[in-house]
């Protein structure tokens, strides 16, 4: 099948996702062994490839370069700051001690505040043309905290039923949608958007420990604040996040990612794997691309107010 049938077929109506989708993924497998998630290394390559990748994808797709797409993707363990973040007065020696601790840092460009990031959480994240005439941006939210919802639901439905959709309050980057059960937070959302296309991501905590996961985000901003009083930021209570697996829901990352494939199968959305994409219309974008790496050097300089 060519790019042009793809394009045809992404045409029609009735169907809040596209019919077909490109897959990406860039999932590390490690987990569950000991601490809030899985081992950390600052050697696990430059932290703002994923980020540049999904900055270039969506570029592409709102060129019409690529079919709309799915990126699932983790990282072996680091912390990405939203800009506010980088402007707290002890925000540099902050990172300092997570990077001599193994823990990548950087500051993202999407919205929102700090965030941890290892092989136990799963980052799912939607590229999408923009469509024409006016939208509320909060449709995209629902659309991803939905399609999230179902994945749960494919292999856990009880938990599914239990999940809430509304902000938090003591979670780490907390937002209108939050997903929680019982009242502890394992996802949040968040938007990025470009002149031709968006993305909507989503950080979907699995495996291991929420708490420990709050506190490490917690221990940052008492760091980032260096004793000051009066800023603004999020002021973090472990105990406000778990797992999805410490919710009844599903235990590893890979019976979630499989619940996402499902739930969009469920909703009649065919996936093409990204090496079929390239087999079959010669697209091709991976982490080792020139423009992706040039482009994290971009977010880089433009983000890091450091």
């Amino acid at each position: 099948m060519n790019m042009t049938s793809w394009n045809e077929k992404t045409e029609g109506e009735g169907s809040p996702l596209p019919p077909v989708m490109g897959l990406f993924e860039h999932l590390h497998e490690v987990e569950d062994q000991g601490g809030y998630g899985c081992p950390v290394s600052a050697q696990s390559g430059d932290f703002l490839l994923p980020f540049a990748f999904e900055e270039m994808l969506c570029r592409d797709v709102g060129a019409g370069l690529v079919l709309p797409s799915l990126h699932l993707w983790s990282h072996p363990g680091g912390v990405a700051l939203g800009l506010r973040d980088s402007k707290l007065p002890g925000a540099a020696r902050a990172m300092d001690k997570l990077e001599s601790r193994g823990i990548s840092t950087a500051v993202r460009h999407s919205g929102g505040a700090a965030v941890p990031l290892d092989a136990g959480i799963v980052n799912v994240s939607l590229i999408l043309p923009k469509s024409q005439g006016k939208l509320d941006f909060h449709d995209d939210f629902r659309l991803l905290a939905a399609v999230i919802t179902e994945a749960v639901a494919v292999s856990h439905p009880e938990a599914a039923t239990q999940i809430v959709a509304k902000e938090v309050v003591g979670s780490y980057c907390p937002g209108d949608f939050d997903l929680s059960i019982g009242g502890r937070k394992f996802c949040g959302i968040a938007q990025r958007r470009q002149s031709q296309a968006f993305f909507v991501h989503a950080f979907v905590v699995v495996s291991g420990s929420g708490q420990e996961r709050g506190e490490l985000i917690r221990s940052f901003y008492e760091d980032a604040t260096a004793g000051e009083h009066g800023l603004s930021y999020p002021q973090v209570r472990p105990e406000t996040i778990a797992g999805l697996g410490e919710l009844g829901g599903p235990t590893t990352t890979a019976a979630f990612c499989s619940g996402i494939r499902e739930a969009l199968a469920r909703r009649a959305t065919e996936l093409i794997p990204s090496g079929r994409l390239q087999q079959e219309t010669g697209y091709k974008l991976d982490y080792s691309d020139l423009r992706v790496k040039e482009a994290a050097q971009i977010l880089r300089e433009r983000y890091s107010q450091l």
